[in-house]
């Protein structure tokens, strides 16, 4: 869980970091910063002695700055520098939480890729697609989340089974996924991308679980009356799983609405057992 100091930190970098990215046109200028922040983030990870030092709140931000400037000057572009500078002269909970934001900073940078492409929402649509794929293929999901098998393999697995069928930018945010020592899990990293790009587009995501496929007229309903009860607009995922019997399971964020029969059936007998 993110600590109040770190989100305020997060809130104060994202203006930062979309000041440097209105510098951008062509797509492999954006490319280009995140593999550059991508790598700072591994560095931080790979050296904990740094990591704390770039962190550490007793020291001043000034001194902070000056010592990240000493260790990726002239190693990473002004761009880079001026966003990673940024992070570092503000103050985080953790030094953990450092590292979570140059990564969390580099994703961002990608789906602004995406949004300037006008592929924002295929992205979106394509990452919770293989959210879905991984969700029911647990054997392949173990094997994308094995940490002791080397990262190439598990990139060209993953690969393997999206090659051809998304956009650039998806397997970009895909082959970092995997990459990442911090993402816990495929499909947490797919979970939370999907969450990223439905903010950039100013919106957030329920997913649905229901009995049965709805039709459109349902499917616009439900979406009005979950954008009404949040007051924003929510844009709806939807799973089949004819286990739940009928209703809807329904997760907005951690916020969790069952209303499926089995959910009922299940505080039934668990009242009449009392």
């Amino acid at each position: 869980m993110i600590h109040a100091a770190s989100r305020e930190a997060l809130a104060t970098l994202r203006p930062e970091t979309d000041s440097v990215i209105s510098r951008f046109s062509a797509e492999d200028g954006f490319t280009g910063l995140a593999d550059e922040l991508y790598a700072v983030a591994g560095l931080l990870e790979a050296q904990p002695r740094l990591r704390r030092m770039l962190a550490d709140p007793a020291a001043t931000a000034s001194a902070r700055v000056a010592l990240a400037e000493s260790l990726i000057g002239g190693k990473v572009g002004a761009s880079a520098s001026q966003v990673v500078t940024a992070a570092v002269g503000l103050r985080w909970s953790s030094a953990w939480d450092l590292l979570d934001a140059i990564e969390t900073t580099a994703d961002d940078v990608l789906l602004a890729a995406a949004e300037k492409a006008g592929v924002i929402e295929t992205v979106e649509d394509e990452l919770f697609r293989l959210e879905r794929i991984l969700d029911v293929e647990s054997a392949l999901t173990t094997l994308i989340d094995e940490a002791a098998a080397d990262v190439t393999r598990r990139q060209n697995l993953l690969e393997s089974v999206v090659a051809g069928k998304v956009h650039a930018l998806t397997s970009a945010l895909l082959r970092h996924a995997v990459a990442s020592g911090r993402k816990r899990s495929i499909l947490l990293a797919l979970d939370d991308l999907v969450e990223a790009a439905a903010a950039r587009r100013e919106r957030s995501i329920a997913r649905v679980i229901t009995a049965v496929e709805l039709d459109a007229n349902q499917q616009r309903a439900l979406e009005g009356r979950l954008s009404s009860l949040y007051g924003r607009r929510i844009d709806v995922r939807y799973t089949i799983d004819p286990s739940i019997r009928g209703g809807l399971v329904v997760r907005v964020g951690d916020e969790v609405i069952d209303g499926s029969i089995s959910a009922r059936l299940t505080q039934a007998r668990d009242a009449f057992a009392s």
